[in-house]
């Protein structure tokens, strides 16, 4: 297969990165450290999830004895946030082996926008969608591509904050070999994102959030990646951000 590739935009100008490097001795010394890293990264966040169950428990049975509400509901928060942190280490240190098969893109990205009905009710956002995709059908992990999709579209939400607009947008397109591609574009009306910011914002555990992880978008990269796909994003200051997925047609 060849490598995926990665493009990152700009303003009007594209730059695609491939994921290999020239350098085959450099390449798998980064891959086998990668590898040691993410093992005991999973082995870490394992202990630290079974850790929590205790913790939280404990806390859960104080906080009904408190006479300090606000600070028990401050705790109870605080773990929850750690317990999400570490599920995500997991899910990006451990992902489950994707089981392929045909996949209705309209039909998930219909049920994760419900999903997010009552948030973006709330903050006033208006949602517009195109699902023009004929067809519809990729082949794929349901369960991962949900997962790639909802960090995307929380993204958007999030950046977008209270009055804006949020699009959703599917297309089949050809390739260079003339295979059909679905493409999937998510565009949101947000603050945009500085230009300095763009090569690093598919790092893990790089964030600009107050309270990020810095793994939703490595994650979503990562699906792309095993689905045989590309992610680009295009962003400006003051002019929202856009993301575009591309996957093969089924």
């Amino acid at each position: 297969m060849p490598a995926s590739l990665l493009g990152k935009k700009t303003g009007s100008s594209t730059v695609t990165v491939s994921a290999a490097t020239p350098n085959l001795q450099e390449n798998l010394r980064r891959l086998d450290q990668l590898a040691n890293l993410g093992l005991v990264a999973a082995s870490a966040a394992h202990e630290i999830k079974n850790g929590l169950v205790a913790v939280s428990t404990f806390v859960e049975l104080a906080a009904q004895k408190s006479d300090d509400p606000e600070l028990a509901a401050l705790v109870g928060r605080e773990l929850r946030r750690i317990n999400g942190l570490v599920t995500q280490m997991l899910r990006f240190a451990a992902p489950k082996p994707a089981a392929f098969a045909p996949v209705f893109v309209h039909e998930l990205l219909d049920h994760s926008l419900r999903l997010l009905e009552h948030q973006m009710n709330g903050q006033m956002i208006v949602l517009k969608r195109d699902f023009a995709a004929t067809p519809d059908t990729v082949l794929g992990d349901e369960s991962q591509l949900q997962q790639a999709f909802m960090n995307l579209l929380l993204n958007a939400v999030e950046a977008i904050g209270n009055h804006g607009e949020l699009a959703v947008t599917t297309q089949t397109a050809a390739d260079s070999q003339g295979r059909n591609r679905l493409n999937l574009l998510i565009r949101d009306s947000g603050p945009g994102i500085a230009m300095e910011n763009l090569p690093r914002l598919f790092e893990p555990f790089f964030t600009t959030k107050k309270n990020g992880t810095g793994l939703g978008l490595a994650i979503s990269r990562r699906v792309v990646e095993e689905h045989f796909g590309t992610i680009e994003i295009q962003s400006a200051i003051g002019s929202g951000t856009t993301f575009t997925i591309s996957l093969p047609a089924d």
